[in-house]
């Protein structure tokens, strides 16, 4: 058993609270065990410069922490953002274009926003996983607005964390499990199991294709219910 009760092969709790803002177009508070990660889609008509005359829309991110999401105070971002800062939003824009039909979605930006109200471990496949909800939920919204005849998406993803603490393979780690891994994984995957995004770090020694593939199909295992979850989320869209 782990410090909260897991089993090796358990995600923490997990809720998703649609429509949690009144103002955005897609608005999702997502909760694994005590991280949470408020997460917003915000239609904009026009695309960046480097699309212009394509004819193709556009869906970036941007992520970040609040200053008492972890338990010392972390400073904002006041003129250019972290590079981990930077990494994660990229992350989160890869992840959601890799099953947006650009093309359908037309001359129009969806911006996604993560900020992360309370940390503990799993901040940045909370954002992903949440922010994906929210895109649906701005697109839902296109499509009653007769703004699109279609949803301009090719299926669900999800993204959970895996590693090796104490010897054992273990699923979506919190902070304390993060901290202690010799092994940290963040894998990005499709409803289909096709794999978007895997980002796998040693931290001491090497590990070996036995442990990756075991962290893969535990990562695998949790991102098909992660996305069960989601499709109990918006089954009054379905």
């Amino acid at each position: 058993m782990r410090s909260d009760g897991r089993k090796n092969n358990q995600l923490r709790s997990v809720n998703f609270t649609r429509n949690y803002l009144k103002f955005p177009e897609g608005s999702v508070l997502a909760e694994m065990g005590e991280t949470t990660v408020l997460c917003t889609a915000s239609v904009q008509e026009g695309v960046p410069s480097f699309l212009e005359g394509t004819g193709q829309g556009w869906v970036t991110a941007e992520y970040s922490m609040l200053p008492r999401s972890t338990e010392t105070r972390t400073g904002r971002d006041r003129v250019r953002s972290a590079g981990r800062t930077q990494e994660i939003q990229r992350l989160i824009g890869r992840s959601l274009r890799s099953v947006v039909d650009l093309n359908s979605l037309g001359k129009r930006t969806i911006q996604i926003d993560c900020d992360v109200l309370q940390a503990d471990g799993g901040t940045r496949t909370a954002s992903v996983t949440g922010s994906y909800l929210a895109l649906l939920d701005a697109f839902f919204y296109l499509k009653q607005e007769r703004k699109l005849e279609i949803l301009p998406v090719n299926g669900f993803l999800a993204a959970v964390s895996s590693g090796v603490v104490n010897g054992e393979v273990m699923l979506d780690l919190n902070f304390q499990e993060d901290f202690a891994a010799s092994v940290d994984l963040n894998v990005v995957m499709t409803d289909e199991g096709e794999l978007i995004e895997i980002q796998g770090t040693a931290e001491g020694k090497p590990f070996g294709r036995d442990s990756l593939d075991e962290m893969l199909d535990l990562s695998q295992k949790g991102i098909n219910e992660l996305i069960l979850m989601q499709k109990e989320a918006i089954k009054d869209k379905l």
